[in-house]
């Protein structure tokens, strides 16, 4: 690959922004929510069904990619694109936070995190070099670089050593990363809620010098309100050139107040792991498909979304196969689930185009405010 991933800026609309970030593998509208598909899949969809909501780019985990089936084995096999049948964009996280929420027995130096693996005991070590090395394995398009993200709340002095490890971590994978026409690197701002904390960890990554920024450190336990002030004033500390990117949000309203504030790309597991539970999320908020209150119920989930969970079956069915533990249930309401959290990406990208996004936001708050529908 000769092309070089770019970022145009369409418009901008207050602090919210509509782009384009331009790869070999395809354009990625922006703003755009990434679906999660951990494990070289999203769980209870074909790729052909999760391209077919809207999505423009998957998020893979270099964490449980590289212990299962592990990251030679998958270059081996052709790449990750290839052998998950993706063809268009891929971001891989560095593996850092799984490492930290999800292995036993790890050990934090200098030179990274060895830990023992959550399948089977074994023993790793994963550093900056190795992360980077990993998602060149899978041929990532958007690779993260490698971090340390400590739970929240934590005191400023935690916070502080975990933020500077993490841009010293960052010049190592920049380094490691080297020139990959076709690929980005992105680097991770951390800092927790600290205002001076943020902006010191911006001005380290932009001296380095990054294809795009994270905001990293948020959704792990500090709430909205606290997000969204971080958000109020982080993306400003970041180029207005490069893409934004909030990890791991979120809930739907979650989404839109980080456009609002400036965010470019988001990722969440919530539209899958919801299908999963009996969870719809609708434009006039969360729907529990598990309730008895749907078992007579004619009309569609959503009236007015056009996927095939609302085009082809009614709340009753929906409710059966759910509470029979049937498969395609799970497959429906994560096909539902992702479809509107791409309407809401397009939605958003529409009015912050034409100018409107204040309308379309209040409009959108307005609906959810209403709450579902009454039963029959």
């Amino acid at each position: 690959m000769t092309q070089r991933v770019s970022f145009t800026l369409y418009a901008t609309d207050g602090q919210a922004r509509t782009g384009v970030i331009n790869t070999p593998r395809g354009e990625i509208r922006t703003p755009a929510f990434m679906p999660v598909g951990t494990a070289a899949t999203v769980k209870a969809m074909m790729p052909e069904s999760v391209r077919a909501t809207g999505a423009d780019i998957l998020l893979g985990n270099t964490y449980h990619l590289m212990l299962r089936p592990g990251a030679e084995r998958v270059a081996r096999l052709g790449g990750l694109h290839r052998f998950m049948n993706w063809e268009r964009p891929i971001l891989t996280d560095s593996g850092g936070f799984q490492v930290m929420s999800l292995a036993d027995l790890r050990k934090l130096t200098e030179k990274g995190v060895t830990f023992r693996s959550h399948v089977d005991g074994s023993k790793h070590e994963l550093t900056p070099e190795r992360s980077m090395e990993i998602q060149k394995l899978l041929g990532s398009d958007i690779v993260m670089c490698f971090d340390e993200c400590p739970a929240l709340p934590a005191d400023d002095k935690r916070v502080a050593e975990s933020m500077r490890l993490s841009m010293r971590w960052a010049a190592r994978s920049k380094d490691a990363f080297g020139d990959r026409p076709g690929h980005a690197l992105f680097g991770i701002m951390q800092g927790g809620v600290t205002p001076e904390l943020r902006e010191e960890s911006a001005k380290a990554l932009v001296e380095i010098g990054f294809d795009g920024y994270a905001i990293g450190g948020l959704a792990v336990g500090e709430g909205q309100e606290a997000m969204f002030g971080v958000l109020d004033y982080a993306p400003g500390f970041l180029p207005q050139d490069k893409p934004r990117y909030l990890m791991g949000v979120g809930k739907p309203d979650d989404i839109v107040g980080a456009v609002k504030r400036g965010v470019d790309m988001m990722d969440c597991v919530l539209p899958s792991r919801s299908g999963r539970t009996g969870q719809g999320w609708t434009r006039r908020g969360q729907v529990n498909l598990r309730n008895a209150r749907h078992a007579e119920d004619t009309r569609p989930l959503d009236e007015a979304c056009t996927c095939p969970a609302c085009r082809n079956y009614s709340r009753a069915y929906l409710h059966h196969v759910i509470k029979s533990g049937e498969i395609i249930g799970s497959m429906l309401l994560t096909w539902h689930n992702l479809h509107y959290f791409q309407e809401i990406m397009a939605g958003m990208r529409d009015a912050i185009a034409a100018g409107r996004f204040a309308d379309w936001e209040a409009d959108f708050h307005a609906l959810r405010a209403e709450g579902d529908i009454a039963p029959l």
